[in-house]
């Protein structure tokens, strides 16, 4: 195998929680709060809003698009030297987020686009049941120094 035919190796995780939650609209508070204080305990405050953000629109679609009575969602925090990733795991497979234009007098519909607006990269995962759908923020300088704004976004093509 040559240099060029090597698999890239993913930056070793430095830090991570998992959690499970009941589909409820309690947990999507809680998981907000939890992903927020964990940011900051783990030397990035400056993330800690855009990272709860994130995790709370991720989990409300868990809730109100991947929920099945008695399954729970997962949410799962890893960071590493260069990403802070978001990742949360639902039951329901067959239905896989995209993006869309929600009307103006619609109560529902933007939290993707939030997602892909404040995210360096996003996208879905298959799981044996059900789905992940991830966003990152990559740490582009060191911690409590704010990232700027965002150039490169990736997820799922809209249909």
């Amino acid at each position: 195998m040559t240099a060029a035919e090597q698999v890239s190796v993913p930056d070793p995780v430095l830090r991570e929680d998992r959690l499970d939650f009941t589909p409820t609209a309690e947990s999507v508070s809680s998981s907000r709060r939890r992903t927020a204080r964990l940011v900051r305990e783990w030397g990035y405050p400056g993330l800690a809003g855009d990272a709860a953000l994130l995790v709370s629109e991720l989990a409300t679609n868990a809730l109100l698009h991947g929920a099945i009575r008695g399954r729970l969602f997962r949410v799962h925090l890893t960071l590493s030297a260069a990403t802070l990733r978001m990742a949360v795991s639902d039951p329901r497979g067959e239905r896989l987020p995209g993006l869309r234009e929600a009307a103006d007098d619609e109560c529902y519909g933007r939290g993707l686009a939030i997602v892909a607006r404040i995210a360096d990269r996003w996208g879905t995962e298959p799981r044996t049941v059900g789905k992940t759908v991830f966003a990152e923020l990559a740490l582009r300088r060191g911690p409590d120094t704010p990232t700027g704004p965002r150039e490169v976004r990736a997820g799922p093509s809209r249909s």
